[in-house]
């Protein structure tokens, strides 16, 4: 299962894509179901296709699984380096990539572990540019995200890029944990008014998160709480003429369970959202699973196509165009979880 798709993607130099899929040896199935591990499965997937010199090592992912080991682990790949921070690439998009990575890492992490599921199929259109806007919560990597940009990759085989936050792409932290070009050769387009305009110029199937990092940092205390949506995607919508597919997740909001926003340490060490809660006393012993997320079920509604979208001149309409449109989430939502007991 984890490999079933690689035959067809096609043979490339090793810079771009391996001329051999990835195939899990013992050390990725015990990663696979040890926490610390994901991080693992993420850098070596990477390595198998792509050159990478200053990426880890073997010495330094043995060290990831044991407890404090990836501090270690950290000072040995500095000093591997130099004393410098690994180099900072510029990667394009690659969809032969994206798809090897959902079809040999993410396959089984959706299937068994977060348990995805598309609910109301009918309601997907066939084809055609499009703005999947989804609820986003859980305050974790943005595992919501990538499973729905997975499993419409399943349904309808479209290249769905996923509009990401800055600092998927730039923070220090990242660019240590993963490799530099990672977010953006898997088709991460950065949520700036600029970038998402030209993703939308071009008739991308982009999944958008209107409540912007509004929704995964609001905590658990406004768990299945929309948030202020923002007015871009609709501005772009009505310019382009491209239709907003909503869709309803139910299950993020326990991605990381009981925790609370740290607004005073995030603005610190400048990170979009800091949660704290009593998962963080085991991330300080395994940073390493700074990437990883409890175990849930992610249901995801889809809704009826929107395309009729007029979002007016005066930003004021524009706005309330926006709240109208969250109001009617949050209703489908609520309707949602009273039928599950929630």
């Amino acid at each position: 299962m984890i490999n079933q798709h690689s035959e067809n993607i096609p043979n490339q130099p090793r810079e771009t894509l391996s001329d051999k899929g990835y195939q899990f040896c013992w050390f990725d199935w015990f990663c696979l179901w040890y926490p610390p591990g994901w991080l693992v499965l993420f850098n070596r997937h990477w390595q198998h296709y792509h050159s990478d010199p200053d990426g880890w090592n073997w010495w330094e992912y043995i060290l990831f699984l044991i407890p404090c080991g990836f501090y270690l682990a950290l000072l040995m790949r500095w000093l591997r380096l130099g004393c410098r921070l690994p180099r900072k690439e510029v990667g394009e998009f690659n969809p032969n990539y994206q798809q090897a990575f959902r079809q040999e890492i993410l396959a089984p992490i959706v299937k068994y572990y977060f348990r995805g599921e598309l609910q109301q199929i009918a309601n997907l259109p066939q084809t055609g540019s499009m703005i999947v806007a989804m609820n986003h919560a859980g305050m974790c990597f943005p595992w919501d995200f990538l499973t729905l940009g997975y499993l419409l990759s399943e349904a309808r085989g479209w290249v769905v890029q996923p509009l990401a936050s800055v600092s998927l792409f730039e923070h220090p932290w990242i660019i240590w944990w993963l490799p530099a070009q990672w977010s953006q050769v898997l088709g991460g387009v950065r949520a700036e008014i600029g970038d998402f305009e030209t993703a939308i110029a071009q008739g991308k199937i982009l999944l958008y998160a209107p409540e912007g990092i509004r929704g995964p940092g609001k905590g658990w205390q406004k768990r299945h709480q929309l948030q202020k949506f923002d007015v871009s995607f609709m501005q772009l919508s009505d310019r382009y003429h491209i239709p907003i597919l909503p869709v309803v997740c139910i299950g993020s909001e326990f991605l990381h369970p009981w925790a609370i926003n740290s607004k005073k340490l995030q603005r610190i060490i400048k990170l979009p959202f800091l949660p704290i809660s009593p998962l963080m006393l085991i991330l300080l012993l395994f940073p390493s699973m700074g990437v990883w997320a409890m175990k849930t079920r992610l249901q995801y509604f889809i809704q009826p196509l929107e395309q009729q979208i007029n979002s007016g001149k005066d930003r004021a309409f524009t706005y309330q165009q926006a709240q109208n449109f969250r109001d009617k989430l949050q209703t489908q939502l609520n309707q949602m979880l009273s039928s599950f007991n929630l």
